[in-house]
Formats: C-alpha cells, structure tokens, sequence
C-alpha cells in the first residue's frame, strides 16, 4: 500500500500494486504545471488509485490529440493525479507528493528535447526525444 498527500492535507490518495513505470517528462506542460525543469510520476492502473478531498481538474488537450486532465487539490494546488485518453485506466501519481517516494526510482526520460540545460539527468536512464510509442502492456 502506498499513500500520499497534498501541501495542505486536504487531498490524500492510497494505492494498491506496483507502478508500471516511472517517468521524468520533460514537456512544456509539463514544465508548466510543476513550476520546475520536470515532473516524475508514478503510473498506475486506474482501479489501484483512491483519491479523496476537495480536488480540481484541468483539461487539455496533447500535442498527439489526446485529452490530458490534471487533477490538483482545489485548496493548495497540488498536483495529485494526471490522466490522458491514449491511456484509458491508468493515471500518473506525482513522487513528490508521495509518503515514502524514496521508495521507487525513475526508469525513464521522455520529452528531453524540451529538457532545460539546467535540469540535469542521469545518464543511465532510457531517455526519449518524445513520447515514445508504448502502452503500459508493453513494459518497459
């Protein structure tokens, strides 16, 4: 079981199983949203993931034509949960926002094309230019 929170504590989620992978993205919505070089999220199956407290959403659409909806708490603004719709039943978890997120390690890079010079990776890390053309059945 892993568990997390936001800022203020308003929004709290638990989670069942393991991750299907661990990702830096680079993206400028990424960026964006974060505030920072990257984000690091943790994917999950959907049903894995109970979120609760006064949480908000964003909707937008992706440079590959997908809907990509960001859920934050509607208090503090955390981020808590991403889904897109070329994913249907997974969402991606923030590490930062996570109680133990020590606990896990990235596995991959993706969108380092937009990586800002200062934001530096480990260079042992699968690294993508884009998104690359995988499904979380594929593994990584």
């Amino acid at each position: 079981m892993r568990s997390g929170q936001c800022l203020c504590g308003a929004c709290t989620y638990e989670i069942d199983g393991e991750p299907i992978v661990v990702a830096h993205c680079h993206c400028l919505n990424c960026q964006r949203g974060s505030g920072a070089g990257h984000t690091t999220g943790a994917m999950f199956a959907e049903a894995d993931v109970r979120l609760s407290g006064a949480v908000s959403s964003y909707a937008m659409p992706s440079a590959a034509g997908n809907t990509v909806t960001r859920r934050f708490c509607g208090t503090c603004g955390s981020p808590m949960l991403a889904s897109n719709t070329g994913m249907p039943g997974f969402v991606t978890v923030p590490l930062g926002t996570m109680q133990a997120p020590d606990c896990l390690e990235p596995q991959v890079v993706v969108f380092a094309r937009s990586r800002r010079l200062w934001d530096c990776m480990d260079d042992r890390l699968q690294t993508y230019d884009a998104q690359p053309d995988w499904k979380p059945s594929d593994g990584i």
